[in-house]
């Protein structure tokens, strides 16, 4: 049986690029479609047998400013043909998903989410225009004309694929409130075993003195373990750090936050001396950070939200939105606590309630349980089963 994966864009690193490496493992001799491939950036592409990009990559600055022609997405998936295979499998959150096949080739897509900025995150878009098309005059005017055509394309596009799977119980709702399909969950596969490892020793620099602020004399010492709080994610308007500032400036608990992107020099701006920034770190760092941390702050709405698993993994408390994927990878009171509302108000009641109560019922090893719900074999072992249901047959 001859297997495509095809994937929006090969220029980055995170959620789905993992779910990409599983699919790998699983059908080793597949190639990977996209629209652009930017081997610098995404070296991990390397290990697919050969990777296909369209037209697209023939304008350079596309490979990293996609935003730019993105009304050129659309016919860029709709130029590949999969005429020799017999199942090829989407990995979207856009574009990838109206990719063209014949009747006897079965597509099965793993939606990550609905195009965010045309659905759910279509007003935040608007308002956090990005830095690449943020410039041009009336670019929200402008936009009007192509934004409408994207979404009468992207619903129609929805109706291609032969089956579609959904990596949480929000994206199952937004496939069927915005395409009107029902779906399958499958939870997107998480390396749960590398964050297990017995008595890992603590990060070294929690021992020092550590600068944070750049061009600032602010100061952060003697973080001890289980005395401060944790972020681990991407620096960008919708994951919504700069609410969890406010509420650590007004809480004056330690917080540490790992990530870096667009909105870091803001959000350093905004901090006060008891929050630490450490940029990016190694695997081997970030495990001696969950493990050493009260709990991870959670404030955002994810799809999924691979942070929260990989948190309870290490036996690390979560404190999150109730909203999105968390509902479905936190236990209320067993492996975590929600908050409400997204303020800085209802976060600050969530984490003095969880400071001061004693927790006693969230122990290590109830999150490390709740984790093993996520592992990469489930997911293999998961998807395997509904790709031979949908060919009628063993995989060969």
């Amino acid at each position: 049986m001859k297997v495509a994966l095809v994937y929006d864009r090969v220029n980055k690193w995170g959620g789905a690029e993992r779910v990409l490496l599983a699919l790998h493992e699983m059908f080793p001799e597949a190639p990977l479609y996209t629209s652009v491939y930017d081997e610098k950036r995404a070296p991990w592409a390397k290990v697919f047998p050969h990777v296909y990009h369209s037209f697209l990559q023939n304008i350079p600055i596309l490979k990293n400013y996609h935003e730019l022609l993105g009304w050129l997405t659309p016919f860029a998936y709709e130029t590949f043909n999969f005429d020799d295979y017999d199942v090829v499998i989407s990995v979207t959150s856009e574009a990838a998903k109206g990719i063209i096949t014949k009747p006897t080739t079965k597509h099965i897509c793993y939606c990550l989410t609905p195009t965010r900025y045309l659905w759910s995150g279509y007003e935040e878009y608007l308002h956090n225009l990005p830095r690449t098309l943020a410039w041009i005059p009336l670019y929200k005017l402008i936009s009007q004309p192509f934004l409408r055509y994207a979404k009468v394309w992207d619903r129609f596009a929805a109706q291609r694929p032969d089956v579609i799977i959904s990596i949480s119980t929000a994206v199952k709702d937004r496939i069927k409130k915005y395409y009107g399909r029902d779906s399958e969950i499958i939870f997107p596969p998480v390396e749960i075993e590398k964050f297990q490892i017995p008595n890992f020793p603590p990060a070294p620099w929690l021992r020092r003195v550590g600068k944070f602020q750049k061009n600032s004399k602010k100061q952060i010492s003697n973080i001890k373990q289980k005395d401060y709080y944790l972020i681990v994610s991407r620096l960008v308007p919708y994951k919504k750090i700069d609410l969890a500032i406010e509420a650590f400036n007004e809480l004056g608990l330690p917080l540490v936050i790992v990530g870096i992107g667009s909105e870091e020099a803001r959000l350093k701006g905004m901090a006060k001396k008891n929050i630490i920034f450490r940029g990016l770190v190694s695997d081997e760092e970030l495990i001696s950070l969950y493990k050493g941390s009260k709990a991870l702050i959670f404030p955002q709405e994810e799809d999924f939200g691979i942070t929260a698993v990989e948190a309870q993994a290490a036996g690390c408390p979560v404190i999150a939105y109730k909203k999105g994927g968390a509902t479905d990878s936190v236990i209320d009171s067993k492996t975590g606590i929600f908050f409400e509302e997204q303020t800085k108000e209802s976060l600050i009641k969530a984490v003095k309630y969880y400071d001061c109560s004693k927790h006693r019922s969230i122990q290590p090893q109830n999150c490390v349980k709740n984790a093993q719900r996520f592992s990469k074999e489930r997911f293999k072992k998961e998807f395997i089963k509904l790709v031979e249901k949908n060919i009628d047959g063993q995989l060969q």
